[in-house]
């Protein structure tokens, strides 16, 4: 096969768990490859929601999504790691030898370890199919996802879901927006009590058991949204709306993943308790896994990320140790500066 780079482990998934995991390689002098099929790094975070507040990571009160993941990107890539971003991974393969072969989109990767972090895998979000003139507002007046809360600054606007996200972005443009409405189709929330009880308090406009039954457009531009009660069918006096934020949750796919040999279930890779598959060699970690008592959470994540790659790092080097020690014990480079009595 000629020459060719051969990285410790290479990390699919630029998200914040495949950012953790590239710090604790790292930390433990592997070295390093990430490959993500987007544009920046952060997953989910930095493409669905970068001006979200996060709360359930250990440490910080709130946290803005895209301040999470500035962080994780300085304390992920202070080893050197290699980062190769809008390559998606088609296949990879344990060759006979022991070692992986990475393809991608662009080429090919060889490394020792594969960790898997790809999230959720694929994501596309729902759409309301039944009103298709949406579609040509989608970017200028409909949107799935929010990048810039300053885009919504003095606009009336419309948010239909009834989840996390939905009641979030509500919340968020609250101060922002000249009006937040907020229609959901039943009465039964997938957020969380307390912030679902927070935009009950707020000057948000909330309709429960209320649908989209048409969009008024003019020369390309959204006027009006007519809604209505689906119980009684009976229509509200249209809104006058600047932007419909539609926050329908999304499709998911493991897409090739499902093709590379890893025992699946649902649409999660198995693993066992040191995030190891099926598959000698390949460790996964976060959204994407399963195992009894499975938390999807980035803060679960982080642990399984470190134990990913503590153990990844034993599977190269049998005789080094799986527990690292404690960071405050190591300087820069990961080596021991010393022992406590702990």
């Amino acid at each position: 096969m000629g020459e060719r780079e051969l990285t410790d482990v290479i990390i699919v998934g630029g998200g914040p768990v495949g950012l953790f995991a590239a710090f604790y390689a790292g930390m433990r002098q592997m070295s390093v490859k990430i490959i993500d099929s987007l544009e920046e790094l952060g997953g989910q975070l930095t493409a669905l929601y970068p001006e979200k507040y996060i709360y359930d990571v250990a440490g910080f009160p709130k946290v803005k999504a895209k301040d999470l993941v500035a962080a994780l990107v300085e304390q992920g890539l202070q080893f050197g790691a290699q980062v190769c971003l809008k390559e998606r991974v088609e296949e990879v393969r344990k060759l006979p030898d022991g070692t992986f072969h990475v393809r991608t989109s662009k080429g090919e990767h060889f490394s020792r370890t594969v960790i898997l972090t790809a999230g959720v895998g694929a994501f596309t979000p729902n759409k309301l199919e039944r009103l298709p003139e949406l579609e040509q507002l989608e970017g200028k007046h409909v949107f799935y996802f929010v990048k810039d809360l300053e885009r919504f600054r003095n606009k009336d606007v419309l948010i239909v879901g009834g989840g996390d996200s939905a009641v979030d972005w509500a919340l968020n443009l609250e101060p922002i927006a000249r009006s937040v409405t907020l229609i959901h189709r039943r009465d039964k929330w997938r957020a969380h009590e307390g912030s679902v009880q927070q935009l009950m308090a707020s000057s948000v406009q909330v309709h429960l058991f209320h649908e989209i039954r048409r969009v008024e457009v003019n020369d390309g531009r959204l006027e009006r949204v007519i809604i209505f009660d689906n119980r009684t069918q009976e229509d509200k006096p249209p809104l006058r709306v600047d932007a419909v934020i539609l926050s329908l949750g999304f499709k998911a796919s493991l897409g090739p993943i499902k093709d590379w040999g890893l025992e699946i279930e649902g649409n999660s890779v198995k693993v066992d308790s040191t995030m190891a598959t099926n598959i000698p060699g390949l460790f996964a970690a976060g959204d994407i896994v399963t195992f009894p008592g499975k938390l999807k959470l980035i803060a679960t994540g982080f642990g399984e990320a470190a134990t990913a790659a503590n153990y990844a790092k034993n599977y190269i080097d049998p005789t080094s140790r799986v527990f690292p020690g404690h960071s405050s014990n190591m300087d820069i480079t990961g080596k021991q500066q010393g022992t406590t009595g702990n």
